[in-house]
């Protein structure tokens, strides 16, 4: 009986509501890095696209195929990414496994939100779901910081004037 409750509030409400209103869905026509990761555990697949200044995300994309967990998940840090420096998405990342694999504290702010996710951390199988968009995002962050940076204002003149 108690296993049923815990799953019951593995997918609660709040869950199943992030889940539902998650920001910055698609693609950037111009990101400076995108990363496709998926999980062979549970077959989710997560893509994200960045666009990058001066070590910090600008613009930001997801296309998200998960359970509510990943979803809920690319809700969480999707409504905190833009203005992030590449460590604070890594220290995020860090943080949440931490969190999920070794009974951690809650990730810092601005990710405190990613508490509503406790109770999968019993669900090793729910783990590789829930952390795809920031592995996702922490490699795309690194690819951007190996490649030029290209300013969102200078893409936008340019797109403007019709030399892309």
């Amino acid at each position: 009986m108690a296993n049923q409750e815990n799953l019951i509030q593995l997918y609660s409400t709040k869950i199943l509501g992030l889940a539902s209103d998650m920001p910055h869905i698609g693609r950037l026509p111009r990101p400076n890095a995108s990363v496709t990761r998926r999980s062979t555990l549970c077959g989710s697949t997560v893509t994200v696209d960045i666009l990058s200044q001066d070590g910090k995300v600008i613009d930001f994309a997801q296309e998200v195929k998960a359970c509510a967990l990943g979803q809920a998940a690319a809700t969480i840090f999707g409504r905190q990414i833009i203005g992030l420096t590449f460590v604070q998405i890594e220290t995020a990342r860090d943080e949440l496994q931490a969190m999920l694999m070794s009974a951690g504290p809650i990730p810092k702010a601005p990710f405190t939100d990613f508490e509503i996710l406790t109770p999968a951390m019993e669900y090793k199988n729910r783990h590789a779901s829930i952390m795809l968009v920031l592995e996702a995002t922490a490699e795309a962050c690194a690819i951007s910081n190996t490649t030029r940076t290209v300013s969102y204002t200078h893409l936008r003149a340019h797109e403007t004037r019709g030399n892309l």
